[in-house]
This record gives structure tokens, sequence and C-alpha cells, in this order.
């Protein structure tokens, strides 16, 4: 018989092991130094689902913050490019979805009619790395 007052953390340590396995990160594209970012949010709400929940978060410091859900993603992969695709106007590809991400209008949408190559230079990927979400730069081209 377990003591009462031990009760809830028994309970709490037959929980935690299943909670584990949940990814809960958020990384970020800085732009700016630490003013002005796009930053990607992936919450894995239950261990068992394959499914994350992402947003996008646009950032421009003082002036506006704004978080906005985008497509569930995959526990299993992620490879979403970033594009400059204008004055403080980012374009995200992630498989066949696009979002445009504006630091100046401090908005996120889905972008529906975009075009078949990129709109501007790459400037890097949110992607797995050894385990963990990451923002890779793009290289430098080689001169």
């Amino acid at each position: 018989m377990i003591p009462l007052r031990l009760r809830p953390l028994v309970g709490l340590a037959l929980v935690l092991p299943l909670l584990v396995g949940c990814e809960n990160t958020a990384v970020s594209y800085s732009i700016d130094g630490n003013r002005e970012a796009v930053i990607l949010v992936r919450e894995q709400p239950w261990f068992w689902s394959s499914e994350v929940s992402q947003a996008v978060i646009v950032s421009r410091l003082p002036a506006c913050q704004r978080r906005v859900s985008i497509k569930p993603g995959s526990t299993q992969s992620l490879r979403m490019e970033v594009f400059v695709a204008g004055d403080r106007l980012w374009a995200l590809r992630e498989g066949p979805q696009w979002y445009l991400a504006s630091t100046e209008q401090c908005l996120v949408q889905d972008w529906n009619d975009a075009p078949a190559t990129p709109p501007g230079k790459a400037v890097g990927t949110f992607l797995y790395k050894d385990g963990t979400v990451v923002f890779e730069g793009a290289e430098a081209p080689a001169r």
C-alpha cells in the first residue's frame, strides 16, 4: 500500500516517461540581431501522435510580434526553406506548401499561387540536425 502523501509523486513518476518523446521547440532566423526574426514553433501535444502543431512568429521589436498557426508537420521530418521575397518579406517553403511572412506588416499567410521557382535568394532552412530542430543558414556562393 502506497502512503497517501506519496500517491501524487507515484502518479507523476508514471506519467513523466510518456511525455519524454514530445517535441516542443522554437527556432529562429534572426534578421537584425535580436530585433527582427522569423521563428518556427513546433509542439507535439500527444506522444503517441507523429503530428506536430506548427506556427510561425514574425517579430520586429518593438513594433510588432505575431504568432500564426500553419499546417501541421511531422515528427519524422522537417525541411522548411526560407527565401528573401522583398523588403522585410520572406517566403517559406515546406514541401509543396508556401507561406509569406512579413516582418513589416507582422503577418503570415498561405501563398497559394506561389511561382514554380523561389522568389529570391535562399537565406537558410529550418531542419532536424543531430536530433534537434535548428536553423541552418544558406552557404555563401563560391567566388
